[in-house]
């Protein structure tokens, strides 16, 4: 996925935040931070360098101003058309496994990922 993106400039994880905003639309940075289960310090350098090549828009939420929404700008939307489709990976990896013991996998990857995430919050006395 890399390699596929290296000529826009672009890593996986800025990809799957374009992703998301081509796809569901304007869509609170919080949320973002659910979604891809990343730290919120590594999603704000996201949206930093998102915001930078103007690819991004960052305003405040409607219902809530202190809540930051993104949004894809006309230079987003341009380059995300351009983008290769990286659906090829997800068919190579995942055809002909049951979506059952896909939803398995990924339960049981969240849920370890959450208890080291508890055991360093922990450790750090947060």
């Amino acid at each position: 996925m890399d390699s596929a993106l290296r000529p826009f400039d672009l890593g996986s994880t800025q990809w799957y935040v374009l992703y998301q905003l081509a796809h569901e639309g304007p869509t609170r940075q919080r949320d973002l931070v659910e979604m891809l289960q990343i730290e919120r310090a590594t999603m704000s350098g996201i949206v930093a360098t998102l915001l930078r090549k103007g690819l991004v828009d960052q305003v405040p939420d409607r219902t809530d101003q202190r809540q930051k929404l993104l949004q894809l700008t006309a230079g987003g939307t341009k380059l995300w058309g351009g983008l290769p489709d990286l659906t090829f990976i997800r068919e190579a990896a995942f055809d002909g496994i049951d979506a059952a013991d896909i939803a398995t996998a990924i339960r049981v990857l969240q849920t370890a990922t959450g208890r080291l995430e508890n055991l360093l919050q922990r450790a750090a006395g947060v």
